[in-house]
Parts: C-alpha cells; structure tokens; sequence
C-alpha cells in the first residue's frame, strides 16, 4: 500500500473502534492546509460507514485563530462526531480550548482532539491494536481506585506527593457521547486536587509547544501551585515563565496523565509523546471538562513529560502498592 492507503487503514481502524460511527452520525472535520491529507483520510473513512461529512479548512493567512469563527460554528449543530485535524500553534490554545467546550455543549457530540498530528504518527501510533492497550489501561484505572494520594519520584530526583481523593482517573481509548479523546490515544489520566501537590518535579522528556528538552526543568510546587523554576537552560526558564504567567491559574496544577500506547515515540510532539509507555506527565492550567472532576479555569492547558516515574498509590487506611516501577508497570 502506499501511504494514502496506509493513512486511510489508519483513520479507518481508530475511526471504527474510538468512535463507532454508523449512518446516524454526522461528521465535522475541523483542518488546516497542513494537515489536509489526514483529513482527507478520515472524510473517506467516515464515508465509507456511510455518515455525511464537512469540512471547515483554516487558512494559512487566518493564523493564529484566537476566536471561534463563524463560519465554523454554524456548521456544529446536528453534527455527532467532530475531529479537529489541525497544526498546533501555542497561541491558539486559548481557541481550543474556547472550540472544545463549544462543541461540550452538546453531550451527544463524541470528539477526537489531534493537534499537531503529522503523517508519521498516524501511521505509527494511530495504527495500534486498541483492545490490548485498552486492556492495560483498565487494569491501571483499576489499580487506582480508591486512592486517596500519588507518591511519584525518579532517579532523576522527582520527589512528589499528588491528592487525587475522589478524582477518578479516565482513559482515552474508546469516546461515549459528551466526551473526547486524543488521536493517537493512549494514556489513563485525572485531574489531581488542585491544592493537594508538593514536592519537586524534574522534567526531562518534553513540554508542549517547547519540544524535547536539551536540559531537564525542575519545578517546585506547594498546594498545587508552581513556586520556582530551576534548569541549566536559562531560555528555557525565561520561554516557560511566560509561557505559563498568562493567568493565574496556569501555574496550578490541571492533569497527571500516565502513557500506556506500545507504538508511541518521543519525538518532542506533545499529542504522542504523552503517550508513551515509560512516562507521565503533569499538565498546569485547564481541566475543567475533565470527567473526574476539576476546577482548574485557565485559559491554558500545558503538559510536561518525565521518563521512568515510580508510582506509589497510597490507599485510605495507609494501604500502599506500587503502580509503576522505573517505568514499568506493576500489573
């Protein structure tokens, strides 16, 4: 096959088991220039279950896009299943954000998120065996119940303590009506008590809109809160201090994520190498559409990916098991 088949076997196998689609549902396909030939793949995809498809295609010269065009939201209602199949610009988060929970709105909407897809990956870690990755992400989540904190360290000398206490832990693989997940897939992620995370972090894999990290970043947090940024990079401090100074609460802590996709690679693109099997991740800003539950109202949303972690899950009664090990699951 060449890769226009290769791409379309990929949209069609994530398409078919994420979203299930059939001749009742309605497709918008939000895209841009750069990922035309992904949204292409998915729109006949889409047909081939016989749904009706549209396209809204962003132009190059309407870049960044900080509001919700019109044009756009007039083609939302009686759509059933949206894609937004778009190169990621980090000034555009804000109107992301402001598109996913329009689209929210409606709780019958199943919505695939893949800002940032490129071919590469859809032919890699889109084209995955979703059962058994599903599989491994229900055992997780199953571990978790019933955990009232995360003790999460690494050699490279993360030493912190999470509340996660009545914050349900989710995984993105397979979407029901209101909901949304990434493509690719691939993580079990929750939205951690907003005041209830201290310690240090070293980050040493990647962080959204920056890429792979040259020099690893250490953030202190006290009550869910960032209090200080240390790196040998001075830029990188410099690009993350205002990165992440936009509101208030985008030094609050929004998402611990932990990737479970076999085929994820790091390669500095946020929307995969949060994926990976090896890592989590610790998003600051918005995650008030989390399913577990959330109160983190930032304009942003920004994930910060660290190799090898050790997951201690601390249970009510003082009940402890380990979750993962060096990066290795305990399953």
């Amino acid at each position: 096959m060449d890769d226009r088949d290769n791409l379309l076997s990929a949209a069609s196998g994530s398409l078919e088991y994420l979203f299930n689609p059939g001749q009742h549902d309605n497709v918008l396909i939000l895209t841009d220039t750069h990922c035309l030939k992904i949204a292409e793949a998915f729109k006949l995809a889409a047909a081939g279950k016989g749904c009706p498809v549209e396209i809204y295609e962003i132009k190059n010269n309407e870049r960044p896009v900080k509001e919700i065009p019109t044009a756009l939201e007039k083609l939302l209602p009686q759509k059933t299943i949206v894609l937004n199949i778009i190169k990621a610009y980090p000034e555009e988060t804000p109107f992301r954000i402001k598109w996913i929970f329009k689209v929210e709105e409606n709780k019958r909407v199943k919505m695939g998120h893949l800002p940032g897809i490129t071919e590469d990956i859809m032919l890699r870690s889109v084209n995955v065996d979703f059962f058994n990755m599903k599989s491994t992400a229900d055992l997780l989540i199953s571990a978790l119940k019933g955990a009232e904190q995360l003790h999460i360290t690494t050699e490279a000398g993360t030493d912190v303590l999470i509340g996660i206490k009545d914050r349900m832990f989710s995984g993105d693989i397979g979407v029901a009506e209101g909901q949304m997940c990434n493509l690719p897939c691939g993580e079990i992620y929750c939205a951690p008590i907003e005041t209830k995370a201290s310690g240090v972090i070293v980050f040493d894999a990647s962080i959204g809109d920056i890429g792979l990290l040259k020099n690893p970043l250490k953030v202190f947090l006290h009550n869910g809160r960032i209090t200080k940024f240390e790196s040998e990079d001075r830029d990188l401090i410099k690009k993350i201090t205002a990165l992440t100074d936009v509101d208030d609460e985008a030094k609050v802590i929004g998402e611990l994520g932990i990737g479970v996709n076999p085929r994820a690679r790091i390669t500095g693109n946020m929307l995969e190498d949060e994926k990976a099997i090896g890592t989590a991740h610790i998003a600051f800003g918005n995650n008030a559409d989390f399913p577990g539950g959330g109160n983190n109202h930032s304009q942003i949303h920004r994930d910060f990916l660290f190799y090898t972690p050790t997951i201690e899950v601390l249970l009510a009664g003082g009940t402890k098991n380990f979750l993962i090990k060096n990066g290795e699951f305990c399953l």
